[in-house]
């Protein structure tokens, strides 16, 4: 009876381990993955791709960045691809919270320069040549230098700035920095905040603001064939050699999306000495980028 006992359980032993389930290794597909770098070396462009100077009577700045978000992504197979006809990588999510439909920020992600942004299977990417990038940026936050002047006395402030460009963002709050602004509603292009932490005796707290930029330079060299809705930040670009999906890739294939901040701050300058001062009422009238390149 006992020799029953030790075959009976040996033979429970060996039934688990026969009828244990086989697991099935985890397969990772390669991916398309887009990286952001910004450059403030890169070529100056304006709206139509054109390299272009400062407007007389403004002043700008290379502003040193923290943080960019996207909100569409879309490859275009030639320049005549018209918006949204080419194949559209990523979308972001939208609300009417606010009334007109808007950006939801909240659900954004965004990342420094040099990480990436967005990552798809390329088994989900269509098969084709593709001679165009489109990137729709919602959402930028920068360091630029400020001048404040108090009795006579100039102080020259590190400020950070959040910075809304795309068509329209619903924000249910804003942090440039530390301190938190509630806002509960839609803030078309253009809209800004920025904060600046105490660095001077006359500033016992962080000062605040916010305000419109005039305009946001979203540039697009291609806009005679494949024009853009006014107000939207669809930056195009153009790879520099043609992408080719083939359904059959092995590895991944990384985009790099070089974006010009250069002198991409642009100020109207009334004081005529180059430093950003809005308490003698200088406004910003730019703050796009200028330029996009693209290479993997």
């Amino acid at each position: 009876m006992k020799k029953l006992g030790i075959l009976a359980v040996f033979a429970m032993f060996f039934c688990f381990g026969a009828c244990k389930k086989e697991t099935t290794p985890t397969v990772i597909e390669p991916q398309l993955i887009f990286k952001f770098v910004m450059d403030s070396t890169q070529t100056r462009l304006n709206n139509l791709g054109q390299a272009a100077a400062v407007k007389a009577g403004n002043a700008a700045q290379s502003p040193q960045f923290n943080a960019i978000a996207a909100h569409y992504i879309e490859l275009a197979p030639t320049a005549f691809t018209q918006l949204g006809k080419g194949t559209v990588i990523y979308k972001g999510l939208e609300t009417t919270k606010g009334g007109a439909t808007a950006i939801l920020f909240d659900s954004l992600k965004s990342v420094k320069s040099g990480e990436a942004f967005y990552s798809i299977p390329l088994s989900k990417v269509k098969a084709g040549n593709y001679e165009w990038l489109r990137v729709s940026l919602a959402y930028q936050n920068y360091n630029i230098r400020l001048k404040y002047t108090y009795q006579n006395q100039p102080y020259f402030l590190n400020t950070t700035i959040a910075s809304f460009i795309g068509f329209n963002s619903y924000l249910s709050n804003i942090k440039a920095k530390d301190k938190t602004v509630a806002v509960n509603g839609n803030k078309k292009q253009g809209f800004w905040a920025y904060e600046i932490p105490a660095q001077a005796p006359l500033l016992a707290n962080p000062l605040s603001a916010t305000g419109d930029a005039a305009g946001t330079t979203v540039v697009n060299p291609i806009a005679s064939s494949s024009p853009i809705p006014v107000g939207s930040c669809v930056v195009t670009g153009a790879f520099e050699q043609l992408l080719n999906i083939t359904d059959n890739e092995t590895k991944d294939i990384i985009i790099t999306v070089s974006l010009s901040t250069n002198k991409s701050f642009e100020w109207e300058d009334l004081k005529k000495d180059g430093h950003y001062e809005p308490a003698a009422g200088e406004k910003v009238v730019d703050m796009g980028v200028r330029g996009m390149k693209v290479k993997y």
